[in-house]
């Protein structure tokens, strides 16, 4: 079976599909293990408390009942009345109404931004129709909007770096300090298909994403009463869109200096939801490079072992052409197995050049199609320092990084 011209291509897409499905398939593995072992800590630090809670309350319970001589089925169909109520946003503690215009603003802003607190959810049939078209459009709208100022902000963030850059290749004398561009091969062979290491900015919007957080907690502290630690909490939950509703900011009903505070609560979540999502992406390619780098680990074992036992099994022995199949081929190759040399190639006799071009025709094809795209100037070779950086590839957000990064790249 022969492919061919486009033999090449077609084995490797495949190899491509197969490390593509490694990759999927080792993610995946990764991600149960890594809910499992969380699962477990959470389970052993949470799991005391509740069982503490729930014997304190069963205890209050049995108490309240004996005291004002209650049946506990009472009590509990009146407290499953307050569950109900609850949902609906009624308070023991006097709180401003969940509906109105103010609140169904700050509700919309949950929806659309997918943090969705809970505090606050539609009761009526009509309010959960129209949330589900509502939400629909308006996810896909922030979602959107999301990704234009991720690629903005890696835009902003390589332009500074790039700068820095070549101002330190100046400063070592690498490139002349006229400011002139294209002057001399140094400043190509320097800044050529440069652009930042995906740690660095990780570690920008790392800092950026702290800043953000401590200056808001620092205005949550005193205005809503938490604790420092509790306002980074929520800042956290609120700002990577986990939204559990423990703590829930701008509830009460009066504050001072409300407007200038419901203000700032807006702009502190808005960028820190974007930084957080911005970091989120840049972590998701740290941890594909993680991934490539396991399976470029175990495959080198695989290689390695699959070596050792083809030199044992060939010392000392002539192989026929029908064992070709226990050698270590590659991709690009690994469709010429049905040629009738194999028997003499593999004992070392010689071959007409005929026979040897019938074997190698899909690496001579390949090798064509390499020399036709150098000759019309593509592919680019950036691509090449994209992949090493570890911004090649991605769907979404991670292709407009990868976008946006080979952009910044070109000199300016």
């Amino acid at each position: 079976m022969a492919c061919g011209g486009g033999g090449g291509c077609c084995c490797s897409s495949a190899g491509r599909l197969n490390a593509d499905n490694a990759r999927f398939l080792l993610l995946a593995v990764l991600i149960v293990l890594y809910m499992l072992c969380g699962a477990a800590v959470f389970s052993a630090i949470e799991l005391p408390t509740e069982r503490q809670a729930k014997e304190r309350w069963e205890e209050r319970l049995e108490n309240f009942t004996q005291r004002h001589n209650l049946s506990r089925a009472e009590l509990r169909h009146f407290l499953r009345e307050y569950e109900e109520a609850t949902v609906a946003g009624i308070r023991v503690d006097d709180i401003r109404p969940r509906w109105d215009f103010t609140g169904a603003f700050y509700f919309v802003g949950t929806v659309v931004s997918t943090i969705g607190f809970g505090m606050t959810t539609p009761a009526t049939v009509g309010g959960k129709v129209f949330l589900i078209f509502y939400g629909l459009i308006g996810c896909a709208g922030t979602i959107l909007f999301f990704n234009l100022f991720l690629e903005r902000l890696i835009t902003v963030i390589a332009y500074v770096m790039k700068s820095c850059h070549e101002r330190q290749l100046r400063r070592k004398g690498v490139l002349p300090h006229d400011g002139r561009r294209g002057s001399g091969t140094s400043e190509a062979d320097s800044l050529a298909g440069w652009k930042p290491s995906v740690y660095y900015v990780m570690l920008i919007l790392c800092v950026a994403s702290l800043i953000i957080s401590c200056c808001a907690s620092a205005m949550y502290t005193p205005i809503e009463g938490w604790s420092y630690f509790d306002s980074l909490y929520f800042c956290f939950v609120a700002f990577s869109t986990i939204g559990f509703g423990d703590l829930v900011s701008s509830q009460n009903t009066q504050y001072e200096s409300q407007g200038l505070y419901r203000f700032g609560n807006f702009v502190f979540i808005l960028m820190g939801v974007c930084c957080i999502y911005s970091l989120f992406n840049v972590i998701s390619i740290v941890i594909k490079q993680s991934i490539n780098w396991i399976l470029k680990k175990l495959d080198c074992r695989c290689c390695h072992r699959c070596q050792r036992k083809l030199f044992r099994s060939r010392r000392n022995v002539v192989m026929p052409g029908n064992m070709r199949s226990r050698r270590n081929i590659s991709i690009e190759t690994d469709i010429v197995n049905e040629s009738d040399t194999d028997g003499r190639r593999l004992s070392g006799e010689m071959i007409s050049m005929k026979d040897f071009l019938a074997s190698n025709k899909v690496s001579l094809a390949i090798m064509q199609k390499q020399l036709s795209e150098t000759a019309n100037g593509y592919p680019r070779q950036m691509s090449t320092n994209s992949k090493q950086n570890g911004f090649s590839g991605g769907v979404g957000a991670l292709a407009i990084m990868n976008n946006r990064l080979a952009e910044t790249s070109v000199d300016r």
